[in-house]
């Protein structure tokens, strides 16, 4: 079990973290960056995004990608259209079958992302996508900025919950 010092460390350091993609999406309005939102539980990123709205003014347009998605730019172009949101985030990647072939080509066509989305684009991801992303699309990774942590990474979990077991 966490303690609950641990749990109010999380809560606090969640807040700090909503707060932190909410600026980096606040200072890049109008233009194309990649914002990197780390959370390993589907039930926690719901809620942030819930509270986002708290920390942002932006209008933020939500897509949750669907398990036979085969390429990400496709999907977002034609989800958005001609629209171009104040930022866009996008949920659901660990859902994705073929993952690595999309992160590939995301990487091959990453040129893409830039010239047609004029606004931040979070993509959320569990620890497993994000060392795909590091493996299979460096130059597309290498486009954001430090990522967005909004829990711990669940080797750690596991090793706090061993020590609190054994404590």
């Amino acid at each position: 079990m966490i303690s609950l010092s641990n749990s109010e460390d999380g809560n606090v350091s969640t807040t700090a973290a909503t707060e932190r993609l909410a600026r980096a999406m606040t200072v890049s309005s109008g233009e194309f960056s990649l914002i990197l939102a780390c959370c390993n539980c589907v039930t926690t990123q719901q809620q942030i995004l819930n509270s986002l709205t708290e920390f942002s003014p932006a209008n933020i347009q939500d897509i949750l990608l669907t398990p036979e998605l085969e390429t990400l730019y496709t999907t977002l172009v034609t989800t958005i259209g001609d629209t171009q949101p104040e930022a866009l985030m996008v949920r659901g990647l660990e859902s994705v079958v073929a993952i690595n072939q999309l992160i590939i080509s995301t990487n091959l066509i990453r040129n893409e992302f830039r010239k047609k989305f004029r606004f931040p684009l979070v993509l959320w991801v569990n620890d497993e996508i994000l060392r795909k992303l590091v493996w299979l699309a460096p130059d597309f990774k290498d486009w954001a900025a430090s990522t967005i942590r909004f829990d711990v990474p669940s080797n750690q979990l596991i090793e706090s919950e061993q020590q609190a077991i054994s404590a």
